[in-house]
Formats: C-alpha cells, structure tokens, sequence
C-alpha cells in the first residue's frame, strides 16, 4: 500500500513535490531517496499501449543522456507492479532493450491524486500522460501535459531538464529552442536608470545575449 502526504490544491510551479514511498520494479522507493538530484517523474496511461511502449523504449535508450546532466528518471501508472515487470520484460524479449529506471505501482491512484492528475472522483487513469521536473531540493521546477493519443518528445524532456539547470547555474535565462552552448538572455533590468543605462551600447536594453560558459 502506497504511503503517501497528500495536497488540497493544485500544484503550481514552485511547490514542494508531494513525497510518497511505494513498490516499483526496483525495489521500494519513496520520493526522498532522489533528493539531491534532478528527478524527471512521468506518468503514462497504462501498460501494454503503443504510446506508452514508444516513450519508454525511448527513455531507455535516452537514459544515458539524463545521467549525464545529473537527472534520475522515475515512471509511474495506475498499473500493478506485476504489470510493470511483464511490460518490461516484453519490451526486452520484443525490442531488445531493457528499462532499468524503477516504475512506481500506484492502483489506488492516490500518488496520481496527490500530484494533480486525477480528480479525486476520477473512475480511471485513462487521461495521465504528465511530467514534472523536479529539482534537487524537491521543489516543482516545470510540468509537461500530453493526450493519451499524442507521445511526449524524450529529446524535449531533456533540453527542458539541462535548461532549467542552466538557468539556475548561470542566473540569466534560456531563449526560444534553447540548445548547450547557444547564448543565454540577461534578465530585463527593473529600473528607467538601469533601462537607460544598459541602451546605452546602441543593445536592446530589455533584450541582451551573453554567451553561456
């Protein structure tokens, strides 16, 4: 059984991330153990669907790439946990790769509920395709929404997780389709004398790139 604080409110950006412990398919595992690190938690609908088995063979695949930046993934469905270890060996016998990030069982929907989801009279998980990125103080930083028809771009989960790590180490932001390496943005000055000060280079004083190191 799934222990878990749960939350009256939606959850916004900003928000400390509901903590829960429940069985995954590598062991028990409560949100807490991945404080430290970026964390991607992403709910998908069920087991054995099409999207959801194109996402995880791309996260598999991907997962070098989120250990790289210092970002743990961590799946999650509605599903039993022997569900869970059925799907992943099919994916292994059937695609040849193996998903060794753990998956959270949660039948009760209550982790579902806690973060958002669901409504709490919800009759199924049949709409979950959500994603949050989480930083390592265990504070919401960024939540994805997708259809249950529509996958979510893996390579997009990624830039979104190294950007906001950017943004934080740096204190400047990351312009439109923001790639490593591309220059960042100096935040917008709050003041008419730091306005007219920073115009002063012939730049656009609201809208000023400086190179990411």
């Amino acid at each position: 059984m799934n222990d878990i604080v749960t939350t009256i409110r939606a959850l916004r950006l900003g928000d400390p991330a509901p903590e829960f412990r429940a069985r995954t398919t590598c062991g028990e595992r409560s949100l807490a153990d991945f404080r430290g690190n970026w964390l991607l938690l992403f709910a998908h609908p069920a087991d054995f669907t099409p999207v959801c088995t194109s996402e995880f063979i791309g996260l598999a695949k991907a997962q070098p790439d989120f250990d790289a930046i210092g970002c743990k993934l961590l799946g999650l469905s509605v599903d039993s946990l022997y569900s869970h270890l059925a799907w992943l060996r099919d994916i292994h016998e059937r695609f040849g790769v193996t998903v060794t990030f753990p998956i959270v069982e949660d039948p009760s929907m209550a982790i579902a509920t806690a973060y958002g989801m669901l409504d709490p009279l919800a009759p199924d998980a049949a709409s979950i395709r959500a994603s949050y990125v989480i930083d390592p103080q265990g504070v919401i930083r960024a939540m994805t929404w997708y259809p249950l028809n529509v996958g979510r771009s893996i390579d997009e989960q990624l830039r979104l997780v190294r950007a906001l790590q950017v943004a934080d180490e740096s204190g400047a932001s990351t312009p439109e389709a923001w790639r490593e390496g591309m220059p960042l943005l100096e935040l917008a000055p709050t003041s008419l004398d730091a306005a007219l000060q920073q115009g002063q280079n012939g730049e656009t004083w609201y809208f000023r790139e400086r190179e990411s190191r």
